[in-house]
């Protein structure tokens, strides 16, 4: 039932209230839609999370944790909690690719490690390393 790939992080995700399908998409990148799709399914048939069909134009769908599904927010925090004591988390790796913490990362509120979101100037990615043009091949 949560021995996949996805189906912890979507817990994890929507441990902090309910979420729209895009948002989820946003915060599992590199999920695509099909396995969040499929996986937002399973997750519905085990009693895990609760689908919200608000119905629109367009469609407004929310997902939320059931009772069922909080119960192993416990268990999110006991794999955290190992993963600091074992130093398995690459929280200054990803502040230097991305700029920020994640959600999730107990740095994110160290005030003497935060820098707010608004301060982080993004690079512009170096332009690719280009062959210089020959003219002497000509193709017949």
């Amino acid at each position: 039932m949560i021995g996949d790939k996805w189906t912890m992080l979507v817990v994890r995700d929507l441990s902090a209230g309910p979420k729209r399908t895009t948002e989820l998409l946003e915060d599992l990148h590199p999920i695509s839609s099909r396995t969040l799709m499929g996986r937002l399914r399973e997750m519905e048939q085990d009693e895990l999370i609760l689908r919200n069909n608000y119905g629109g134009l367009p469609r407004r769908v929310e997902y939320e944790l059931t009772e069922r599904g909080r119960r192993l927010i416990p268990l999110l925090d006991a794999l955290m909690k190992a993963g600091q004591a074992l130093d398995c988390n690459e929280c200054a790796d990803r502040k230097e690719s991305t700029g920020y913490y994640c959600d999730f990362c107990p740095l994110r509120y160290d005030e003497s490690n935060f820098v707010p979101e608004a301060s982080v100037s993004i690079q512009p990615k170096p332009e690719p390393i280009r062959r210089p043009k020959d003219d002497s091949i000509v193709l017949l």
